[in-house]
């Protein structure tokens, strides 16, 4: 897929980090879905120190880890920090998929204060990088987004979906601090849609149901993700010299009615107005989770080129989005 002649954001940057021996990693949200993923990818490479962090013991963890049950935000993580003294901190404790009764104020101190505190924690023990996976929702879902959007595309985020604005207010604030602590070296990456076997979130809660809900008059395009092309990077860019920012795709693009096809379910597409509706009533008497401005979410996809992902930081998806989703399909619980 091409971009649109518009020069890419950040490129890789080589820079005179610590070796790979010895390097010690420190990795936030390691209990999580993508954390734990990471976590045992790396504690089975040589020469390599782990300590994980989150919230929650993790469901599994390697024995060669040290793992740390504190918040984010709280000031135990500095601490620790300074305990563990790492060369790189990857940064992964988010609130992707807010619970039903969520809290708008836990999810910005995760999201926008715990960054603070991680980027606060890497210049007290002196870390040489920090690796922050974003999202593509920071670009935000808006009818004017362009065809594929590349890295240098404005973060627009939206501010009725927390998630898409917490991303944008972090990712303002990693360039803050790329300008006053240069030293401080910065991957980030923005991923599309993540899938692997098993996945659950509210993407996935579309194909769970007897036929697939959509907007009318939109096409709804996926770019999706393996999550092992995710893990794959964090890995790469945490054992190497990479740095700069990167979209995090599959190649191509599926529309929901081609995601129905492929599930054997029809496809039914509902008028926007309707819908917005519906979300505005049932929001506030707890029948849904979700408000009306959850038509804009499914409406006006995000659609992520992986251009430089290739070319500039080196790393080829070992899966396309249309493989990425006929993998999931094939790993589906019995039923869905």
């Amino acid at each position: 897929m091409k971009p649109r002649g518009k020069k890419n954001g950040p490129g890789p940057r080589q820079h005179p980090l610590s070796s790979g021996r010895g390097r010690r990693i420190l990795i936030t949200g390691a209990a999580g879905y993508i954390g734990s993923l990471l976590m045992h990818n790396l504690a089975a490479k040589k020469g390599l120190h782990i300590t994980g962090v989150d919230v929650r013991d993790p469901l599994s963890m390697p024995a060669n880890v040290d793992f740390c049950v504190c918040d984010v935000s709280g000031p135990e993580l500095r601490r620790v920090m300074k305990a563990a003294k790492p060369h790189v901190v990857v940064h992964l404790a988010s609130i992707v998929s807010p619970p039903k009764k969520s809290d708008p104020q836990l999810e910005y101190r995760v999201d926008v204060i715990g960054t603070e505190n991680v980027l606060q924690g890497c210049i007290e023990c002196k870390a040489e990088k920090i690796i922050v996976t974003s999202s593509g929702a920071a670009y935000g879902y808006h009818a004017d987004n362009p065809e594929w959007l590349v890295e240098s595309d404005p973060l627009r985020g939206n501010d009725s979906f927390p998630y898409s604005k917490h991303k944008r207010l972090v990712e303002e604030m990693l360039a803050v601090y790329r300008k006053k602590h240069p030293k401080l070296k910065q991957l980030i990456f923005r991923p599309g849609t993540v899938l692997g076997a098993g996945t659950r979130n509210q993407i996935t809660n579309l194909f769970e149901k007897l036929f697939v809900p959509g907007i009318a008059g939109s096409d709804s395009p996926f770019v999706l993700i393996w999550d092992r092309d995710v893990v794959n990077c964090l890995a790469l860019g945490a054992s190497s010299a990479r740095t700069g920012i990167f979209n995090l795709a599959g190649d191509g693009k599926l529309s929901l009615p081609e995601m129905a096809q492929m599930l054997s379910k029809p496809f039914l597409p509902l008028p926007p107005g309707l819908l917005q509706a519906f979300f505005r009533i049932a929001k506030p008497l707890g029948l849904s989770r979700y408000g009306p401005e959850q038509v804009d979410f499914l409406r006006f996809r995000p659609v992520l080129s992986n251009d430089a992902l290739k070319t500039g930081f080196g790393y080829i998806p070992e899966k396309t989005t249309r493989e990425v989703f006929q993998y999931y399909i094939e790993n589906m619980q019995p039923g869905k």
